[in-house]
């Protein structure tokens, strides 16, 4: 039986190779790496979701953005949404500076508007009941969803759907800084 000849400096590469892997993969000491800590701040397990006001003259959004929000942190997030201020945890409100629209493109020959695109900007604040601690202090979100009439797609729509995406990037907000 013949044995492979494997010259020492090889098998030196190798082990150093395997070492730096190994080392480099540890996430103890000095090293960053992933981490599995909780998202969500701890203490906190229910929220109180106030009826987001809205400055635009466009009625009737602040009930869909308040519906989507209390949808998104009951599915998203460990906390449970609760109807009564003084049994909460934490309260979360907000206001809708403005929906709108503009167009993003016009057909060249005839000068029509070929796609829109509505838009949504929304101010949030979170704050924690048990410490008076300010989570979110005055966060701007805002969306912008496209939409085109030649395709029989609307504004309402298109603005229900820019308000859900308000909904999802305001609930983003309420995680953790990685950074921690």
């Amino acid at each position: 039986m013949k044995y492979l000849k494997i010259p020492i400096s090889v098998i030196f590469v190798i082990i150093a190779i395997f070492v730096a892997c190994f080392i480099g993969g540890c996430g103890q000491g000095g090293f960053s790496g992933y981490d599995n800590s909780w998202l969500n701040p701890r203490g906190i397990s229910s929220v109180y979701v106030e009826m987001f006001d809205s400055q635009s003259f466009r009625r009737g959004h602040e009930y869909d953005l308040t519906d989507a929000i209390c949808k998104r942190i009951e599915t998203d997030t460990p906390y449970k949404i609760v109807s009564d201020r003084n049994i909460a945890d934490s309260v979360l409100s907000g206001k809708i500076m403005s929906i709108g629209k503009r167009s993003v493109s016009t057909e060249r020959n005839t000068g029509r508007i070929f796609e829109n695109e509505a838009t949504a900007a929304v101010v949030v604040r979170w704050q924690n009941l048990k410490t008076s601690e300010i989570m979110i202090d005055n966060e701007s979100v805002d969306t912008f969803v496209g939409y085109s009439a030649f395709v029989g797609q609307d504004f309402e729509y298109s603005s229900k759907v820019a308000l859900n995406r308000a909904a999802e990037r305001i609930v983003e907000l309420m995680q953790s800084d990685w950074q921690e």
